[in-house]
């Protein structure tokens, strides 16, 4: 029996408006429902991830204009100090976080400095979306390194093949006619190749100009420079300890309880040592300057008796931004110190014993006393 029009129950047509509304595509959000966009939880297609990728790039224009992120939040890893937070760090902050809580940060910024940068941001909640889905890869990835520098190695198996190929061919094939050809190309490249091996046997195990990335952008041109901040208030272990300590925050914060905004870097940076101080988290500063385990070095000894000024072995850190090794650190570097250093004998009260060394000064018998010496290329002096 066919079913009369009065006896379909109200309920159906609501389920009917209902499954009409689900299904309808959204053709753009509005601020009403923004809030509910940021709430979707969804997997990502590479489509997605290629246009998020897009928009930090500024390869995609909006309305005629387009914002290219990495412009300002570099995506490698440099030797100079760049103040912006780069692509890692912003993504490492917000890796936990919502979509909406970058949406504020990007169209809603605080400082003077971001809020004139973000003026022309002109981002829609979906696009704001895919930006953190591309950025949130960063924190896996990291960023981008330069590739090293491999023109030396190739020109190394060069000359070892023409060498080989040059001696097969003078023992064995005999196809050039005029040996002194042969004789002239084994020459060179042998040459050339024990240069190459002997110079990288030289190096292994130094680092000079060695600059790891930071945890922290602190810059010595800033505080050691423009600041004035002398070393020992920082690196306090020096004059009495073999290493010269790295600062504890406290000592930082002795600044920065007041000072939370700075001149280059703004609040971001500074930020990161007040969020690691109030949870009592240490800072983990990459150590530069390293030196073989068989191989003692006292800071106190160069410092205190030695009378040695910073800069003598860390060069003008006070124009450094990004910190580096300045020595190579070589056996040799150390003993030429030692052979030319003068010994400082007056209100010196390590160098005590050493009387009769002071009193040929005095007489003058000679007119100065090296470490050499007392003792200051002995062995045993460094290596135990």
């Amino acid at each position: 029996m066919r079913r009369d029009k009065t006896s379909v129950k109200p309920h159906s047509y609501l389920l009917l408006i209902f499954l009409l509304f689900i299904c309808s595509p959204a053709k753009s959000y509005t601020l009403q429902n923004t809030d509910s966009v940021y709430l979707v939880k969804r997997q990502f297609t590479p489509e997605e991830i290629i246009r998020g990728e897009r928009l930090f790039y500024g390869l995609i224009s909006q309305n005629g204009k387009s914002v290219n992120c990495a412009a300002c939040h570099t995506t490698k890893v440099l030797d100079t100090l760049n103040w912006n937070p780069d692509a890692y760090d912003i993504s490492y902050k917000y890796y936990n976080k919502t979509a909406k809580d970058l949406d504020v940060v990007l169209l809603h910024p605080t400082g003077e400095k971001m809020a004139s940068s973000h003026e022309s941001f002109n981002l829609t909640p979906e696009d704001i979306i895919l930006l953190k889905a591309y950025m949130d890869r960063f924190v896996d990835i990291g960023l981008k390194e330069e590739k090293p520098v491999i023109t030396n190695l190739l020109l190394f198996i060069a000359a070892t093949l023409l060498f080989l190929v040059s001696a097969i061919d003078l023992v064995f094939t005999k196809k050039i006619k005029r040996k002194w050809i042969n004789f002239s190309i084994l020459s060179i490249t042998l040459i050339y190749i024990t240069w190459i091996l002997a110079i990288s046997a030289i190096d292994i195990g130094r680092s000079q100009d060695y600059s790891p990335f930071q945890p922290i952008k602190f810059s010595h041109a800033v505080h050691a420079g423009q600041n004035e901040i002398d070393c020992i208030y920082c690196h306090s272990y020096a004059p009495g300890s073999k290493s010269a300590g790295i600062p504890a925050e406290n000592v930082c914060m002795n600044c920065h309880l007041l000072v939370r905004n700075g001149s280059l870097s703004g609040r971001y940076e500074i930020s990161k040592l007040i969020e690691l101080y109030d949870n009592e988290d240490p800072i983990p500063w990459v150590r530069v300057y390293n030196l073989p385990d068989h191989v003692f070095f006292s800071h106190a000894q160069h410092v205190e008796a030695g009378k040695l000024n910073c800069s003598e072995c860390h060069g003008e850190v006070e124009k450094m931004d990004v910190i580096k090794q300045v020595p190579d650190l070589a056996m040799g570097w150390c003993i030429d110190c030692h052979r030319n250093k003068i010994v400082d004998f007056d209100g010196n009260s390590f160098y005590a014993a050493y009387d009769r060394m002071a009193d040929r000064i005095k007489n003058g018998i000679t007119d100065s006393v090296t470490i050499s010496m007392l003792g200051g290329t002995d062995c045993m002096k460094c290596h135990y």
